[in-house]
């Protein structure tokens, strides 16, 4: 499968998504014997989701996406990859999607231990390349050898009593492929995952674990041993947004979850995410999912149910 041309590098496309189809797939996600593949189908369009963008590398084999994130739109298509590093806020839509040629997707979960195991592992520098931190999440495209990691997974699936041992092996191979290639230097910056040292991984964590609580940013900045502004001037070049606004993205989705899971009111969730006024909270939640608690509710359990959002 090694090879540089893009005759070679469709083939090797093609080669994966006939390994897909002897694996029954419904539309969304399909988990695999491999603990952290997964498998992503859609037959038609979806309409733009927001969601919250976990640490994952997605591969895509098959069809287009659209990614909001911020201010950005970006366009990617068969064979493009979008990493995830941190959890992000963002909008998808999968477009262009047919019942004959539908959106195919391998996604890998990943964790910030994950990356700097490897770092260390193989001694790789982290010193970054620019300056300033950049966005955790970006989109690239694969090489032969990534595409012949994904074969190699895809492999394993046929042998459920070799997955677990081998696919971690697998796993660290990809992570080195990628930390070694064109966006290695956004894999290791060290805001993203050394969370225990002072500066903006410090706050991206404590608000993850405490997003129901309010807080001052000029609090949270001095906590991290940082500058109010340059809290805020970080904070948005890799999250795209500053801290009270991923705060409450972070609220409103965790209030959409509850919501969706199970028999929990507009008012308890509001209150349990944080919010002091349901009435601020439906404004919102309306703003973010385009229509009020109630009817969003309603309108996806009548679409499929699914609360997970796919990238």
């Amino acid at each position: 499968m090694i090879g540089t041309s893009e005759s070679t590098h469709k083939q090797a496309l093609d080669q994966l998504i006939a390994m897909t189809d002897r694996i029954p797939l419904t539309d969304g996600r399909t988990p695999t014997k491999v603990p952290f593949l997964s498998i992503i189908k859609h037959s038609r369009d979806t309409p733009r989701s927001p969601g919250v963008l976990t640490p994952s590398f997605c591969l895509i084999l098959q069809g287009m996406k659209r990614l909001y994130l911020g201010q950005e739109i970006y366009r990617y298509g068969a064979g493009d990859y979008l990493a995830a590093l941190i959890d992000m806020p963002a909008s998808a839509q999968v477009v262009g999607a047919e019942e004959q040629s539908p959106y195919l997707g391998l996604r890998i979960d990943l964790t910030t231990d994950d990356i700097a195991s490897v770092v260390m592992e193989a001694g790789i520098a982290t010193e970054s390349r620019g300056k300033g931190p950049r966005a955790g999440a970006f989109i690239g495209r694969s090489d032969a050898e990534l595409l012949d990691i994904f074969f190699r997974l895809l492999k394993i699936i046929d042998k459920p009593q070799d997955a677990r041992f081998l696919s971690e092996l697998l796993k660290k191979e990809m992570i080195y492929n990628l930390l070694s290639g064109e966006y290695g230097h956004l894999f290791v910056q060290k805001a993203l995952f050394d969370q225990r040292a002072d500066g903006i991984g410090k706050a991206i964590q404590w608000i993850k674990e405490n997003y129901a609580r309010s807080f001052a940013v000029e609090e949270l900045a001095k906590s991290c041993s940082m500058s109010t502004s340059g809290l805020h001037h970080k904070f948005k070049a890799i999250t795209t947004m500053g801290p009270l606004q991923y705060q409450k993205q972070l609220r409103l989705q965790e209030a959409r979850r509850l919501m969706l899971s199970g028999p929990i009111g507009v008012t308890t969730a509001a209150l349990t995410v944080g919010y002091e006024s349901p009435s601020q909270f439906n404004r919102e939640y309306r703003r973010l999912f385009g229509l009020p608690p109630l009817q969003d509710r309603k309108a996806m359990r009548k679409a499929s149910g699914a609360l997970e959002f796919e990238v």
